[in-house]
């Protein structure tokens, strides 16, 4: 396989300054060797994609859509990114940036699914829903917008980003390890019809039940599958380098069987790992769970 490592440093989203940095921390984590170590071929690597720091971006007037004009241009230039990846048959894996990068990723890979008239379905495994609107969110921060605006919901700007239109339709999402949403976005996601199995479902049903039932949702609602891992899906006393820290996450151990799950299903066609914040982590940590995370999903076997 052919992977495209894409570098997306934007922090524009959240409030905490530094997943403007995760890419680099990554790529130091050694993610192209290990990928090429698999027997797969990197791309020769672009520089990242040029964000303006946000200390020099323009806020806007919105405060609850925090630098809209930035955030839309630089997932716009992602998605085109993205779409030119997979329409050469490489696997896009993007490097992140805050989550509110999810809008260009999923612009790109959707334009790609509906050109082809394939259903596009999305795999979010976070702690948070990331489904509030301008009108829910209590912090106006993006990356609390960006799926449900992929999705359909929220400002026009966000919504028609890249191509006019949703990008996947919400029923085809499904989330992994929820733990901590907002009360308007826990209503829009009951009434958009996503998915979504929380900690508490892990807890109740045990883990391998719920691959089993994350497994058969894939296959019975959609033919590709986009990825979006933010690392605060893990517990942070293992993850400590991310922004948004919330207790009782997923372990480490299942974070990285949900990607051999995925991995066998055959679907997935494209990746983003998000939130690594090297100004917290320890020892570069994070960084290089989310190479293992990567690793798993391209192949890598215990045995």
């Amino acid at each position: 396989m052919n992977v495209n490592i894409i570098e997306m440093p934007l922090d524009f989203g959240g409030r905490r300054h530094g997943s403007d940095m995760g890419p680099s921390a990554i790529r130091l984590a050694g993610i192209k060797d290990k990928i090429q170590s698999l027997g797969h071929t990197v791309v020769p690597p672009a520089p990242p994609i040029p964000v303006v720091p946000q200390e020099y971006a323009d806020m806007g007037n919105n405060p609850k859509a925090k630098y809209l004009l930035p955030i839309v241009t630089a997932c716009e230039s992602l998605a085109a990114h993205v779409e030119a990846s997979v329409k050469k048959d490489e696997f896009p894996l993007v490097l992140g940036g805050d989550h509110s990068i999810v809008l260009g990723s999923l612009a790109g890979i959707g334009s790609w699914c509906r050109e082809k008239g394939l259903r596009l379905g999305v795999l979010y495994v976070d702690a948070h829903g990331d489904f509030n609107t301008a009108d829910t969110s209590p912090s106006g921060n993006i990356h609390g917008e960006c799926l449900a605006a992929s999705a359909g919901y929220g400002l026009d700007e966000l919504v028609n980003l890249y191509k006019d239109g949703r990008k996947v339709d919400p029923e085809n999402i499904c989330f992994v390890g929820t733990r901590d949403l907002d009360p308007g976005e826990k209503a829009l996601m009951h009434e958009a019809g996503v998915t979504c199995f929380t900690v508490s479902d892990i807890d109740r049903m045990g883990f391998s039940e719920i691959l089993k039932k994350v497994r058969l949702f894939f296959k019975t609602h959609c033919d590709v599958v986009h990825i979006s891992f933010d690392m605060d899906a893990f517990d942070p006393s293992i993850a400590p380098g991310t922004g948004v820290p919330v207790p009782g996450g997923l372990t480490y151990r299942e974070g990285l069987l949900l990607m051999e799950e995925m991995e066998t299903l055959g679907m997935v066609k494209s990746m983003e790992i998000v939130e690594v914040n090297p100004i917290l982590d320890d020892r570069n940590d994070t960084a290089l769970m989310a190479v293992a995370l990567a690793a798993r999903l391209l192949g890598e076997k215990l045995f």
